[in-house]
């Protein structure tokens, strides 16, 4: 398929913050965003030229949806299979299903990854309580027990301090598939926001060092504490997952430091709650980049020229926004939504410190 031209429709399955800035930036390049969304009055309904509210599983409302795009994209992985097979008979999907359905999976995404000869945790599938038992007994404790599917954020997890909490934590799982995961010291973590362009072009951010809180993102500060050999090999790390996977778009890998070594976390395969600090760090952001990306249009420049410590905005944070506001260097992108509830990103704040 040929580059799209400005004026060309862009698909992106899912509402939430990610569907919103991808759509301000689609606009920025004159192309149009048509979302899909089955909840009413997403984030990004403000902002797309078009908004389709229906369920994965409305079959009539995804061939509409099909028909009135060019090129569809997602913010999420979790789409239904159903779904895609559905959309991909008629318009191609970026970034593959091969990539949806690695990250779908922690135990095929583990597989994936250390087939590559990538470094990840100790690891092993989890059904029931014999293979638990096996399992703690091959990785040992401390350990964190992970859903297969569908878990972010934190959700979906249960940590093992020692042996004995190997039973609670399977029945936290409510007979989910499991993937025991052996315990990683690492000095801190790291991210690397990187982008594949349908000619095979690949281009990487400068990797974000990232602090958690309750499962959560709260601050990714760039630039990470790395040695410029560990750069480096952060930056080999992403290239090499996104060319195994001929992927087109945007992805973000999560990375351990370790005394021994890089250590692949996960993987995401969309622009990434990590690499916000591009939108006022770089020329070209990540969102642009997606879309560059998807739309069959060269690559941008990920160089940055700034300094940047992200905040997340979790919940009642969205009532600091007045002295954020007021503050010298500070970029606010807030999301649009109505209520503030514990554990949800209601916006975030690009804090630029200095020039790079």
């Amino acid at each position: 398929m040929a580059a799209l031209h400005p004026g060309a429709v862009i698909g992106i399955l899912g509402g939430g913050q990610l569907a919103r800035m991808l759509s301000v930036a689609a606009s920025r390049l004159g192309f149009r965003t048509h979302v899909y969304e089955p909840s009413p009055n997403p984030p990004a309904g403000d902002v797309a030229h078009e908004v389709t509210t229906a369920a994965y599983d409305d079959e009539a409302a995804l061939r509409a949806f099909a028909a009135s795009v060019d090129v569809i994209t997602y913010e999420f992985e979790n789409v239904p299979t159903s779904a895609l097979d559905l959309l991909e008979a008629q318009v191609v999907i970026r970034p593959n299903r091969r990539a949806l359905a690695v990250s779908q999976d922690r135990m095929a995404e583990k597989e994936f990854l250390s087939g590559l000869g990538l470094t990840v945790a100790p690891f092993a599938r989890v059904t029931d309580a014999a293979s638990m038992t096996a399992a703690v007994e091959a990785i040992g404790a401390p350990a964190i027990l992970k859903t297969t599917r569908l878990g972010y954020d934190g959700k979906g997890q249960a940590r093992l301090r020692a042996a004995a909490d190997a039973e609670a934590a399977l029945a936290s799982m409510n007979g989910a598939e499991a993937v025991l995961e052996g315990f990683v010291t690492f000095s801190h973590e790291v991210s690397v926001i990187a982008a594949r362009g349908l000619d095979g072009a690949v281009a990487a951010y400068d990797p974000g060092e990232n602090v958690h809180r309750d499962g959560i993102l709260h601050t990714t500060t760039i630039p990470a504490r790395l040695t410029p050999g560990q750069r480096t090999d952060a930056v080999l790390i992403a290239a090499r997952i996104l060319n195994a996977l001929d992927y087109v778009g945007v992805m973000g890998v999560e990375l351990f430091v370790t005394q021994n070594g890089l250590i692949v976390n996960e993987i995401a395969p969309r622009v990434h709650n990590s690499g916000h600090w591009t939108q006022n760090g770089c020329a070209v952001d990540q969102f642009e980049q997606h879309i560059r990306a998807v739309a069959g249009w060269p690559l941008g420049d990920g160089g940055r020229h700034s300094d940047v410590v992200m905040e997340n905005l979790i919940g009642d944070d969205i009532l600091r926004v007045p002295d954020i506001a007021g503050e010298r260097g500070a970029a606010l992108h807030l999301y649009g939504k109505a209520e503030a509830r514990p554990g949800r990103k209601m916006g975030h704040v690009n804090r630029v410190t200095k020039g790079a």
